[in-house]
């Protein structure tokens, strides 16, 4: 697999992941501690939790780096961890404990790294994960992507000057992982708004709506039909 494809025209994978790690930093250092235990939009999770799970999975992407991804599984079976959804949890039960600002530090040693060594490599690298070889550049996409969901679940402010340039990106990125996944949903953007069909169903998005139902954080009650729903989740 290249990254050339066209839902990506124009994007450098490498400055969206520093520039939505920055975000999240200036925010991380900034909550008090009654702002860090308030509820965020990732279920069961406070903001203090969210930059747990972010620094623990550092893990993985280190271990995709360092060729090593035996050696985590090893080390996920001595700890009784099984599955995605699990090693999110441990990686926040593990840290519940841990002094804030020594979990912040942490999440930002292993991040910076993370993202110093993929731009060294380029995009077009092949790294090892556990979907195998994968190019860098498209894995960075991915992490981007991850940060801005995050991001967004713990309210980090995004600027009227940024925030169009990013839900553009954030389209993109969603457009290139449904063709990825070869999920049979034929996506095409138009401004501010996103024309859909799935399932023999059709439906128009605003783009913002578009890049929730993607990272599956559409509210409860959204009326777009379920099969959409379903079809357009691809990044979370």
């Amino acid at each position: 697999m290249t990254i050339d494809d066209q839902a990506l025209a124009g994007l450098d994978p490498f400055d969206l992941y520093d520039a939505e790690a920055a975000r999240l930093g200036r925010f991380f250092a900034g909550p008090g501690e009654q702002a860090r235990d308030r509820p965020s939009r990732a279920d069961g999770w406070s903001v203090r939790d969210v930059l747990a799970h972010l620094a623990g999975e550092e893990l993985y992407n280190h271990a995709c780096l360092d060729d090593d991804l035996a050696g985590m599984s090893d080390l996920l079976a001595r700890e009784g961890v099984a599955g995605l959804d699990d090693f999110n949890d441990w990686c926040v039960r593990e840290r519940r404990g841990v002094p804030y600002a020594d979990v912040l530090a942490e999440w930002r040693e292993k991040n910076g790294e993370t993202r110093r060594r993929m731009r060294e490599r380029g995009a077009d690298a092949m790294l090892p994960t556990l979907a195998g070889p994968y190019p860098v550049g498209a894995q960075t996409f991915h992490y981007a992507s991850e940060l801005a969901t995050h991001a967004d679940d713990v309210g980090v402010p995004v600027s009227p000057q940024e925030a169009a340039g990013r839900t553009a990106w954030r389209v993109q990125v969603g457009r290139f992982a449904l063709g990825e996944r070869d999920a049979g949903v034929t996506v095409e953007p138009g401004g501010e708004r996103v024309r859909v069909v799935a399932d023999g169903a059709e439906a128009v998005l605003s783009a913002s709506d578009f890049v929730e139902a993607t990272v599956g954080r559409l509210p409860a009650g959204h009326p777009l039909d379920d099969g959409i729903v379903s079809a357009l989740r691809c990044l979370a």
